[in-house]
């Protein structure tokens, strides 16, 4: 397993990461123990999770799954999101987050969290109230890092700008939704993390399934994936035009349309980790076994023509 740098901090983060949101869900705690420790096996130390994840469940189960063996995983973890009824049990508030990194602390079964994220921007709330509030969980060694997801290019440019003007602890990653498909964040919030020194942790790497090589043009949707439940505007012909060219290009070169998923992004230096959900052992095992795959120069020149 490659790892990488999270963002200009000196923590080291597995290239590719384990999405949790599965975990309580779709998967009860044998099957969570299963998955995550075939991911600490494979190298995999990068876990996301949030306390929002089948209502706190994913942090249960992870926290359960992780005993003996704490110092082995990188554990990432959310707030933001409602977790119970009152004006003051959501959003960024000192307020929210002193109350739930109590509760996310006590589910994990640890007494630190390695980053601890903004899930959500809340506009209720100044963005130095939130940084101040992560900054003196920093400062009493409840949190390491800390770091935002969601967020737009002007959203995070406040709160760098923030951090930097009032001395306080710095978002050091941002989790964008991110993939071969979807390049929104390359038009701004990319070009930003670069110059300041963000780590990029893209979630959705497989455009919500698409790109794992279960859709087929004319076949319908696979039962039980993903993309059956709702085709969220990603079943076009224009997107099958440039899976069937994607599919063509990893053939080639003996991989597949998910092993070039996971590498391009990775052949991005800013991209930090890159999050994939996985349910199974065997989706865990290629997920990881994808980061081996380093793209040249030519294949990315060729990728850009096939892309662009």
């Amino acid at each position: 397993m490659e790892y990488r740098q999270l963002g200009r901090s000196g923590l080291q983060v597995s290239a590719i990461g384990l999405g949790t949101n599965n975990f309580g869900r779709r998967l009860d705690k044998r099957a969570t123990e299963i998955v995550i420790n075939h991911a600490l096996d494979m190298g995999i130390n990068m876990i996301d999770t949030a306390n929002s994840y089948s209502g706190g469940l994913s942090e249960e189960f992870i926290g359960q799954a992780l005993k003996g063996k704490r110092q082995k995983a990188i554990i990432a973890t959310k707030v933001s999101s409602r977790m119970s009824e009152g004006p003051n049990n959501v959003g960024n508030s000192r307020q929210h987050i002193t109350a739930e990194v109590e509760n996310s602390l006590k589910r994990l079964g640890t007494d630190y969290i390695d980053l601890y994220q903004i899930h959500w921007p809340d506009p209720n709330t100044p963005i130095e109230e939130t940084l101040r509030t992560l900054d003196d969980l920093v400062r009493q060694g409840k949190i390491r890092y800390i770091g935002c997801s969601n967020f737009m290019a002007w959203q995070l440019c406040e709160a760098v700008w923030t951090s930097r003007t009032q001395g306080l602890a710095p978002f050091v990653s941002i989790q964008p939704k991110y993939s071969i498909i979807d390049r929104e964040i390359e038009a701004e919030m990319a070009p930003f993390c670069v110059e300041y020194g963000v780590g990029i942790l893209p979630y959705y790497p497989l455009a919500n399934g698409f790109l794992t090589g279960k859709y087929k043009r004319g076949e319908g949707t696979p039962e039980g994936t993903r993309l059956a439940e709702s085709d969220r505007g990603m079943l076009t012909d224009e997107n099958f035009d440039l899976l069937e060219a994607l599919e063509a290009f990893a053939s080639k070169r003996d991989h597949t349309v998910l092993d070039l998923a996971f590498a391009w992004l990775l052949a991005n230096p800013n991209v930090s980790s890159v999050i994939a959900g996985a349910t199974k052992a065997e989706q865990v095992i290629g997920n990881a076994k994808s980061a081996g795959w380093h793209l040249t120069q030519d294949d990315m020149g060729e990728l850009n023509g096939i892309i662009n």
